[in-house]
């Protein structure tokens, strides 16, 4: 929290938050968010204007271990939530969803409108009407979960008896692990030898810009 308040300034307009979290994996807890809510109240009274939290949450349902994953905009009334069904239903590449603008949140109107202004300004984002059709009937239901949760175990267990280090995913199906390198950047690029494309956590960015240009 206190990288993230030196991170704050005027200029911010909101905070993204993607939980269950990829690539680690991690939910954030109550106690997190909290603390987030706090923070954002803080930083709103300070700069005199809104600060919004943006929710990523496409991979909600696929917790595991009993965990439970808190409603956002209970702990921060100016959170924005975003969701896909991709996730939740298995249909990798299907772009269908939503995006929840609660009453609460401040000039909820006008960020509507903009929302749904750039869902027609920039079509691929819209929705087929076949698609729409079938998620309604697909309400509150999932993919297996138990077989996410079987190769998570596999993976996780797999690699931390050959000697990796890997942070254990509460949700998603990702695995976040330490390169066995001290520079993650040199790891990725050896791997390479071997056709494996791994992009490094020092430099995410940079390096997926970099593997695109090479494999394309």
């Amino acid at each position: 929290m206190e990288l993230l308040e030196k991170a704050i300034t005027s200029n911010t307009k909101g905070i993204i938050i993607n939980s269950p979290n990829n690539p680690s994996g991690v939910v954030c807890s109550e106690k997190t968010l909290n603390n987030l809510a706090d923070l954002l109240k803080k930083k709103s009274k300070e700069y005199q204007k809104p600060l919004y939290l943006i929710s990523d949450e496409p991979y909600r349902e696929i917790v595991y271990d009993d965990i439970h994953i808190p409603y956002v905009p209970a702990y921060y009334e100016n959170t924005i939530i975003c969701y896909s069904y991709s996730k939740s239903l298995s249909l990798p590449g299907e772009r269908i969803g939503y995006i929840l603008v609660p009453d609460c949140v401040a000039s909820a109107k006008d960020i509507y409108t903009a929302v749904c202004g750039a869902g027609r300004s920039i079509g691929y984002v819209c929705a087929p009407s076949m698609f729409q059709k079938i998620v309604l009937k697909c309400l509150g239901k999932t993919s297996d979960i138990a077989l996410y949760d079987t190769n998570r175990k596999l993976l996780y267990d797999g690699l931390s008896k050959m000697g990796y280090q890997c942070v254990k995913p509460d949700g998603a199906f990702y695995l976040f692990v330490k390169s066995l390198e001290e520079n993650a950047v040199s790891f990725s690029e050896n791997a390479k030898k071997f056709n494996l494309l791994i992009v490094p956590a020092d430099n995410p960015v940079e390096a997926y810009r970099r593997c695109v240009k090479e494999f394309m």
